[in-house]
């Protein structure tokens, strides 16, 4: 007769592989009933699972995994170099994956992941809710959730504080004199695009001001996204005076439509850009921007992967970084 493998196991017991894994590992959350059928199947087929080989593959493996959702968005430049220094100065090699936001794709590089036995994985999830995070957690390859979190999931994370850095943006255009301030922002599905717009609506409230929604859009997060998103915004709400736009890309395409309408920064509208990029003081005039620490966002990545590495069982931990609101000539007063 041949070897049972865990496929065999997952047939007999009509469940899937990672079920069967996260039984044979005592993992939580795994109803009662499900347990009993697989742990009946385990014991008709003999199935052994071969743990001895899968520690001396953890043990032998100095390859991290990066999964990142826009290898084109230049914010992860600087997050990558910060991961690859630490990764580095400790022997390690790093594999860099994109999944351009898209979660099948994604989930084929969890599965390249796996398969290949990598000793951890950080990764920028397309979804917060993507449960094929667990077939690495099942055999037992440590994820950090980078720039986002992953719900409901015990993973390390490490993240900038979003809310208090959209926050810091608008009140500074309220200061400024403003009371009609637009909002283009990240799809919501997303933990940095929702805090970011708590933080717009925070200021607001705050300071008094009502919460319009037919003064926001949602884009893509990407430069066209921002475009027609600031096209839309600015045909239908001419009386905004200001905007705040929640990443870089999409503040490129703000600017594009701002310049084809012929309005004139800040003289007839102000803009406020999150993650501050080296072509933002080339800019005329130079943009005021959220910055973001993008090289510390990925060392600090590393190091609690690291941190896992070597202790599996420590407390999760959640880093949140600051960030800083810098000032420069693309915000003003309002005209009268």
């Amino acid at each position: 007769m041949p070897t049972p493998t865990s496929q065999d196991v997952a047939k007999r017991a009509g469940v899937s592989i990672a079920t069967v894994s996260r039984v044979l590992n005592n993992a939580p959350h795994v109803r009662p009933e499900i347990r009993r059928k697989v742990l009946r199947a385990v014991k008709a087929l003999n199935y052994q699972p071969n743990r001895t080989a899968q520690r001396l593959r953890a043990r032998q493996s100095k390859v991290l995994g990066l999964i990142i959702s826009d290898i084109q968005n230049p914010f992860f430049t600087s997050v990558v170099r910060g991961i690859e220094d630490v990764a580095y100065q400790n022997g390690y090699s790093l594999v860099l994956c994109n999944s351009d936001e898209d979660p099948e794709k994604e989930k084929l590089y969890v599965d390249v992941m796996r398969a290949e036995a990598v000793a951890g994985v950080i990764i920028a999830s397309a979804s917060e809710t993507q449960p094929h995070i667990d077939t690495l957690l099942d055999t037992h390859i440590p994820v950090v959730a980078l720039d986002r979190r992953i719900k409901d999931r015990r993973v390390d994370s490490v993240l900038v504080s979003n809310v208090q850095g959209a926050y810091q943006a608008v009140t500074h255009l309220i200061e400024r004199g403003h009371r009609y301030i637009g909002f283009i922002g990240l799809p919501l599905n997303r933990t940095t695009g929702r805090e970011r717009f708590e933080g717009y609506q925070r200021a607001l409230r705050q300071h008094h001001l009502p919460v319009v929604r037919a003064r926001m859009r949602i884009s893509d997060a990407k430069q066209q996204g921002g475009y027609a998103a600031a096209q839309d915004l600015l045909a239908h709400q001419p009386r905004l005076t200001a905007l705040f736009v929640a990443n870089n890309l999409t503040t490129l395409g703000a600017l594009q439509a701002i310049h084809e309408r012929g309005l004139r920064i800040p003289d007839d509208i102000s803009i406020v850009g999150f993650d501050d990029m080296p072509w933002a003081t080339l800019l005329h005039p130079p943009l005021t921007a959220v910055a973001q620490p993008t090289y510390e966002l990925g060392r600090q990545a590393a190091e609690l992967l690291l941190a896992r590495l070597k202790d599996p069982r420590k407390p999760v931990a959640h880093v949140q970084l600051p960030t800083t609101l810098i000032v420069r000539g693309s915000t003003g007063a309002p005209r009268a």
